[in-house]
């Protein structure tokens, strides 16, 4: 796999050659970032005049990420508002005299970190990411085989990960699901969606008919949370 980046139409792209059929352009948030997956046999000037067809839509989307409401980078400290599930969660930190660190919640409104005295922001950052990660991995763990069984698939494994540009990933070769670590923020229909569509992967790799006839049937309310999940605030990344 080969990675450049090249200069079109005014803007940077990242081009990769890889061992595929198609290209694909794609634009990602946070700023609208622009990468092209390519065959190894399609031409520069095939990518360049691709690109500058797409360059309507591409600047539609960067429009739209920049506009884009974005969360305000947490403190962890108390007061703060995070959230789990969908749901907003006031914070609640204690330091103490142990080394070590727990997160519980305390009703359905509330989150409460006990720390070690002198934690730092970052520390609890860490100790939160990780914690909501658990979090996600134990509705995971219940949806995925219900949403497995009834769309009579069996993915060999899945998992969590932060993902700067998806809610989900799935290798259909491999029989492999990922969910982006970000959706324990989410609300749970939206953890559903995510769920059903890299399923419905196993069943069409592509974004064909087959695929949309799928989650048509198992969720026929898709495309508006789609809209809804695109739309809420992104994360506030970091470089």
């Amino acid at each position: 796999m080969n990675t450049e980046i090249s200069e079109i139409g005014g803007i940077y792209v990242e081009i990769v050659r890889k061992q595929i059929k198609n290209l694909h352009i794609g634009c990602y948030p946070p700023e609208g970032r622009v990468r092209v997956a390519a065959p190894e046999h399609v031409s520069a000037d095939a990518i360049r005049l691709a690109v500058l067809r797409r360059m309507p839509w591409i600047r539609r989307k960067q429009a739209q990420f920049l506009g884009q409401e974005r969360q305000p980078p947490r403190r962890y400290v108390s007061g703060e508002t995070h959230f789990l599930f969908g749901r907003a969660m006031r914070l609640e930190v204690r330091y103490w005299g142990k080394k070590s660190h727990r997160i519980t919640r305390q009703g359905n409104d509330r989150l409460q970190l006990d720390a070690p005295v002198g934690s730092s922001s970052n520390q609890s950052q860490l100790w939160m990411e990780a914690w909501l990660k658990r979090e996600l991995r134990k509705l995971a763990a219940q949806r995925i085989p219900i949403w497995s069984a009834r769309m009579d698939v069996s993915p060999k494994k899945w998992g969590i990960r932060p993902m700067r540009t998806k809610w989900g990933s799935c290798n259909p070769a491999k029989g492999i699901i990922w969910l982006n670590s970000e959706l324990a923020k989410k609300p749970k229909r939206m953890i559903d969606y995510v769920i059903v569509h890299e399923l419905a992967h196993l069943i069409s790799p592509k974004h064909d008919r087959l695929f949309a006839a799928v989650l048509d049937r198992e969720l026929p309310t898709w495309r508006s949370i789609r809209q809804e999940l695109n739309s809420l605030p992104l994360a506030a990344w970091e470089d």
